[in-house]
């Protein structure tokens, strides 16, 4: 029988702008999650409780002045979990599992993901949602990204821009310096690809809050097409 997963060995980094009404449903999710007893949220230059809300549900906070981009609040993060790591004298450091601020308390079904990081059969994860909803504008950036990670490496993700990741300490680091903005996720997989690591999707139970098709969500997409295709050119 196995013995289940070791407490405290994975740390959960989320990144998070202007969600103080879904990041505290998120973090109590997180923090019940299987071998996490670590939960680092990096406040990307939010206006609203995000920091606070997100402190009082358990997480250890750092806190952007400005909005740097998904990709330098991950960065961030993970440089947090390490100073932990050091400080608590650990004698291997813990593995990441990136969450979306916005998961809410289906957080609570991530765990999937960090199960074969623990079990050493993969260097990363990446989420397949069991359930998706299509929204107008979406697909352009999806496909950009799905289309370049197969040119670039010849695999095809069903998922590529999903940001919800399990990660030994050691691919993070492979990875660095993370792609700019929303094309971290496009890059992530290549990047690791290229160097001969192990990824595997995983399906799970998640679901975001949906962003619809207004103007905000259009410019929203905009800036994730951007990131993508500064990432892929960078690469291709």
């Amino acid at each position: 029988m196995s013995a289940g997963p070791v407490p405290d060995e994975v740390a959960v980094v989320i990144p998070a702008r202007n969600e103080a009404d879904r990041i505290g449903a998120t973090v109590t999710a997180a923090l019940g999650l299987p071998a996490v007893a670590l939960v680092v949220v990096v406040d990307d230059g939010s206006k609203d409780a995000t920091a606070a809300v997100a402190r009082q549900a358990g997480a250890v906070v750092v806190r952007h002045a400005r909005n740097r981009g998904k990709g330098a609040a991950l960065e961030t993060g993970a440089e947090a979990v390490g100073l932990v790591d050091q400080r608590e004298r650990r004698d291997r450091p813990r593995h990441l599992l990136f969450l979306d601020a916005d998961l809410g308390g289906t957080a609570a079904a991530a765990g999937p993901l960090t199960e074969p990081v623990l079990a050493g059969t993969a260097d990363m994860t990446i989420a397949v949602f069991a359930k998706t909803v299509k929204l107008g504008g979406h697909g352009l950036v999806v496909g950009l990204s799905g289309s370049g990670i197969r040119r670039a490496t010849g695999w095809q993700p069903a998922q590529p821009l999903n940001g919800q990741r399990g990660l030994t300490r050691a691919a993070f680091e492979a990875a660095r310096p993370l792609a700019r903005g929303w094309g971290v996720e496009t890059a992530l997989t290549i990047d690791l690809l290229r160097q001969g690591l192990r990824i595997r999707e995983v399906e799970v139970d998640l679901a975001h809050r949906a962003t619809g098709t207004g103007m905000r969500a259009q410019l929203h997409r905009a800036r994730q097409l951007t990131d993508v295709a500064r990432a892929l050119a960078a690469r291709i």
